[in-house]
């Protein structure tokens, strides 16, 4: 099953999300979707991308009924984000020398996550990495290029048996 997300026309960092029949509320980057996807930029990437893997903090929620593998998280996990690294835009054990996110956050955004698979086939320098679908800030604050929904959302997304996102750039 795809999943399709179109930015809202009066917001550059809120969108809606389609699950089957139902339209959610989702928060993507500050700078809005772009076709032209760098390390940084704070935008979303459009395309059509595969859903690789679920995480979640077991310590602070329940595991996820998904189609996709799912995995809990611990504290050395990290996803690297230096695009000089050969193991940019992957998942890493910490402590690791090159630039990279700590999966295990002291926020609740990462207590539920999705892989998205942008840039991995293979990962090509300086085009973006750490696209996720994770949680929302209790704000709605923008993200810094992934998509975010609530909690009762990403769940309902992952038992929906969704494998794909189609992002797109305009309002559909």
């Amino acid at each position: 099953m795809i999943i399709h997300l179109w930015p809202m026309p009066d917001s550059r960092s809120h969108a809606k999300l389609q699950c089957g029949h139902t339209i959610m509320a989702a928060v993507i980057g500050e700078n809005g979707i772009t076709d032209q996807k760098r390390e940084g930029d704070m935008a979303t990437p459009t395309g059509q991308f595969t859903l690789r893997k679920v995480y979640y903090r077991a310590d602070r929620t329940h595991r996820p009924i998904a189609a996709l593998p799912v995995q809990a998280l611990h504290p050395h996990d990290g996803w690297c984000d230096d695009p000089q690294s050969p193991h940019y835009n992957q998942h890493i054990t910490l402590p690791d020398a090159a630039r990279h996110e700590v999966m295990w956050r002291e926020d609740d955004l990462y207590n539920l996550v999705v892989v998205i698979g942008y840039n991995d086939a293979p990962a090509l320098p300086d085009l973006g990495s750490a696209i996720f679908m994770h949680l929302q800030r209790p704000d709605r604050t923008p993200t810094e290029g992934c998509v975010a929904l609530t909690e009762q959302d990403l769940r309902a997304v992952l038992r929906s048996g969704a494998t794909s996102i189609a992002i797109h750039a305009v309002e559909g």
